[in-house]
């Protein structure tokens, strides 16, 4: 993702927060601004926002973005990245000298504070040895990674092992490889590294479970379309969002992401089409037995469309989930404040009759914040197939002084009684292989199949 959702742009922070005392002005926003959690400090001076990711070693420019002549209603101001153009939008927070900053596309709101002057890690330029780089590296993930213990890695076990393998004569490729065997144990498809300059991309995924090919992922959709749908379906979305009426009045939802809904990053745009696909799609709704939503193969994209679709669903309004995210570089323990987000039941064209959910390995991200969004429905909705990846948090996206790139998740989704489940994913309530080799062979879907019979026997 990108990973599903790996966009710099959200990288945000809190390693310093505590150092400084507000003391400028706070009747601007020009001045120094430090993050709760995600290691982000903020200068906005005049119409110019510029953002950095910061470390206890290291202190790297990410992000810029200018200052729009309008904000929406309620916010103090809004910027626009030039690439890609994502929208920065600033809301009062708790006091004067605390803001709340929103990235286009996320959930949450990241929470910042003034501080009266720079870090004085950012008064010096980050070094580029090899070794500087695996500081950085390593320290990113000591200040935010959640989930070691879940893993059962000693991160500082970690350190100890490679760090003496690193000299100023290790090569570029050779500190990719160590990086990657670093992360690998921790079988998470939400970190990912990337060395452009070497044409290497590397990311984790929960051991078990298998990526689909596009000659797999070609094959599935023949067999739906050939021999459930019985004809082409209808297809919105930059061919993300499809939709057809199968025998006995179910209708078939397939959504293969959250994102890319028209070949420009435009989110207002995304959440356009998607509500106009979701109209269409939905026009006759009622004359339905039931509904299936297969969301097997979803690589994920903006929590905030998967909860869209969720309000087409809803009979009430409910939690669709809460977030929280790591705030102490020393005690992985501790969050940020949780932040919740609805399901409001939507006024347009929408279902309430009886929804089977088919997951599996390759649903991912947001592919799961919308599994978990479904979670409080009534009536509830049967999850049928394979657990989820397990991956929920947004992505936190990094920057090396050697141009390497990397992300990272900082966040734990839950449930209104707490409930988070990054790792295992979440369990269908009836199990079915997913794709396995004997279905695509013969040209059945064993899921679909299990799923029209709940809906035609309820």
């Amino acid at each position: 993702m990108q990973s599903a959702r790996w966009l710099a742009t959200r990288s945000a922070a809190g390693l310093l927060s505590v150092l400084f005392v507000a003391t400028a002005s706070a009747e601007s926003l020009d001045g120094w601004w430090i993050s709760d959690g995600y290691g982000t400090l903020l200068e906005i001076d005049g119409d110019q926002i510029r953002g950095s990711e910061i470390t206890a070693v290291s202190c790297l420019p990410s992000f810029s973005a200018r200052r729009q002549s309008e904000a929406p209603k309620g916010a103090e101001a809004m910027f626009v990245m030039e690439q890609p153009p994502v929208k920065i939008v600033v809301k009062a927070g708790s006091a004067a000298d605390h803001k709340f900053v929103l990235f286009e596309g996320a959930a949450s709101s990241v929470g910042f504070r003034r501080i009266d002057r720079r870090p004085a890690i950012c008064e010096k330029p980050a070094g580029n040895t090899p070794l500087d780089n695996f500081d950085i590296f390593w320290t990113t993930f000591d200040e935010h990674y959640p989930f070691f213990a879940m893993h059962g890695v000693k991160w500082r076990d970690v350190r100890d092992a490679y760090r003496p393998k690193i000299t100023d004569e290790t090569a570029s490729d050779e500190l990719f490889a160590i990086f990657k065997a670093m992360v690998e144990p921790l079988e998470d498809a939400h970190i990912g590294l990337q060395g452009t300059s070497l044409g290497q991309n590397f990311s984790c995924k929960r051991a078990g479970t298998r990526r689909l090919d596009s000659k797999t992922n070609q094959r599935i959709k023949e067999i739906v379309e050939t021999n459930y749908v019985h004809g082409e379906l209808a297809t919105w979305c930059n061919g993300r969002v499809s939709y057809a009426v199968m025998p006995d009045a179910i209708g078939y939802l397939r959504i293969t992401g959250f994102a890319g809904y028209a070949p420009q990053r435009d989110f207002d745009g995304w959440a356009k089409a998607l509500e106009e696909a979701l109209d269409m799609a939905f026009a006759d709704a009622d004359k339905l037995q039931g509904l299936i939503i297969d969301v097997r193969i979803n690589h994920g994209g903006s929590d905030v469309l998967g909860v869209a679709v969720a309000a087409r669903l809803a009979t009430s309004d409910y939690l669709a989930f809460a977030k929280k995210a790591r705030n102490d570089p020393a005690d992985p323990t501790r969050f940020t404040a949780r932040q919740e987000m609805p399901v409001t039941v939507s006024a347009r064209p929408h279902f309430h009759g009886k929804v089977v959910l088919l997951t599996g390995g390759n649903t991912i991200s947001a592919g799961e914040t919308f599994t978990m969004a479904l979670m409080g429905r009534t009536p509830a909705v049967v999850r049928v197939g394979e657990n989820t990846q397990g991956v929920f948090s947004d992505v936190l996206g990094r920057r090396l002084p050697n141009g390497f790139r990397f992300g990272l998740p900082n966040e734990i989704f839950v449930t209104k009684d707490g409930q988070a489940f990054d790792g295992p994913g979440i369990r269908p309530h009836v199990p079915v292989a997913v794709f396995p080799p004997d279905d695509l062979e013969q040209g059945r879907d064993g899921c679909l199949e299990k799923g029209r019979e709940i809906l035609l026997s309820r």
